[in-house]
């Protein structure tokens, strides 16, 4: 869950939390609610399957209401590179290449709530992320991963 810290997002990062926590506030939670209505009208709740897995998903859902909700109270937008000394910075596109291989590898480094290594966004608080952070073009970083220690070469930073 959020804590009551910085929440780095981009812009469309933004605005994708907003638009699932309009979803969730007024489509599922109110469907969830007439859904519930329904299930308290069969009776006995004891032995009430839809009541039971209503109330289970009733949890999820506020849950993550309030996570949303906490995420863009803390918002801080990403508009960019935060400082533009050549530095990668939490917002800028790396450019890297791993040693002994010659193709590139684009990462966009974001916040958590947007990190998608399947699509080139990665969190700043990751392994490659941190790592990244502050390093220039020609910088090489080495990473711990599961698999092993990786070394990158930077070649560019937008």
């Amino acid at each position: 869950m959020v804590e009551n810290k910085a929440v780095y997002v981009t812009p469309e990062g933004l605005e994708k939390l907003k638009a699932e926590l309009d979803e969730l506030v007024n489509v599922r939670r109110v469907a969830l609610a007439q859904r519930l209505s329904a299930a308290i009208k069969q009776g006995d709740l004891s032995e009430n399957a839809d009541y039971i897995t209503a109330k289970e998903e009733q949890a999820f859902l506020e849950g993550r209401i309030r996570e949303i909700e906490a995420a863009v109270r803390h918002a801080v937008v990403i508009e960019g590179p935060v400082v533009s000394d050549g530095r990668a910075t939490l917002g800028s596109y790396v450019t890297v290449v791993e040693e002994g291989y010659d193709d590139e590898e684009t990462y966009h480094i974001v916040g958590p709530l947007e990190a998608d290594p399947t699509k080139g966004k990665i969190s700043h608080e990751s392994p490659l992320g941190e790592s990244l952070l502050g390093r220039r073009v020609g910088d090489k970083v080495t990473v711990q991963a599961p698999a092993g220690t990786i070394e990158f070469r930077v070649v560019k930073i937008v």
